[in-house]
């Protein structure tokens, strides 16, 4: 006589076939939804780099301050307000972003701050990097616009001590160059006393070796990825749910089943 299947069983494996079908549909959807973000990025730049270049000055509104516009500006160094923006990798190299405000208007004190270009990491023990000097007297630079410095995630945050934070007041003591792992443009204007634009400069090199490396990181906008794997996700889904009909109906014709062999039907 055969074995009666056992209920049980029969239950434990619809609800784990359930649950597989939610949470693999779950899934191609995120990655639709990260499709979506990645077209939505894309159309960003796109808009951005179609845009008629951009003087920046004191005046400059907001409005025009739009991510991935092609911006020139004119101004003095601040040296003496330099930052390093460290983890920041070039080649699966460690290193840094120098970033250094350029003084636009020196009576009212306004500046814009540019990320000049990476410099590697120096070994372990041999002190801090050479940062390249800055050119004196006016200057006149260009590169992209982002609404802000591209941010790290900070794991020593999490228990609530951040180890890079800026100084409350710069210059550092000893002419030190800061370390940070992110940013912020107002911390930067309250350390330094200058009114920032709300914008950062990714500076473009100017063909000569100033010692700094200009190719800036690009965010991935290969959403055609994203739904190549949704589809991949929802095919799982779609197999899921075949097992999961198979497995009812197969329940549904052993009752019927039963219930013809049953004397007391």
């Amino acid at each position: 006589m055969a074995r009666p299947h056992s209920t049980r069983y029969t239950v434990a494996a619809l609800l784990l076939l359930g649950i597989a079908v939610v949470i693999l549909a779950s899934l191609g959807q995120w990655q639709l939804r990260r499709a979506d973000e990645r077209r939505d990025i894309l159309a960003a730049i796109e808009a951005g780099r179609k845009q008629a270049p951009l003087v920046l000055a004191p005046s400059t509104a907001p409005a025009d301050l739009k991510p991935w516009r092609v911006a020139q500006a004119s101004g003095t160094w601040l040296p003496e307000f330099s930052v390093l923006l460290d983890n920041r990798n070039h080649d699966g190299k460690p290193g840094y972003w120098l970033a250094t405000p350029l003084l636009l208007d020196a009576e009212k004190r306004t500046a814009v701050l540019v990320l000049r270009g990476w410099l590697p990491r120096v070994i372990q023990g041999q002190g801090a990097p050479v940062l390249p000097a800055a050119p004196e007297g006016v200057q006149t630079i260009k590169g992209e616009l982002s609404p802000r410095v591209p941010r790290m995630f900070e794991l020593w945050s999490l228990g609530g001590q951040d180890a890079s934070s800026l100084p409350a007041t710069l210059p550092a003591a000893g002419g030190v160059v800061p370390q940070v792992q992110n940013l912020p443009l107002d911390a930067l204007a309250r350390a330094t006393g200058l009114t920032l634009l709300p914008t950062v400069v990714s500076q473009f090199g100017l063909g000569e070796d100033d010692g700094l490396v200009h190719d800036w990181p690009q965010p991935s906008v290969n959403f055609q990825q994203n739904t190549i794997y949704a589809v991949e996700w929802f095919s799982f889904a779609l197999f899921a749910a075949i097992a999961w009909l198979v497995v009812l109906g197969g329940a549904i014709k052993r009752m019927r089943q039963r219930a013809a062999n049953d004397p007391a039907a």
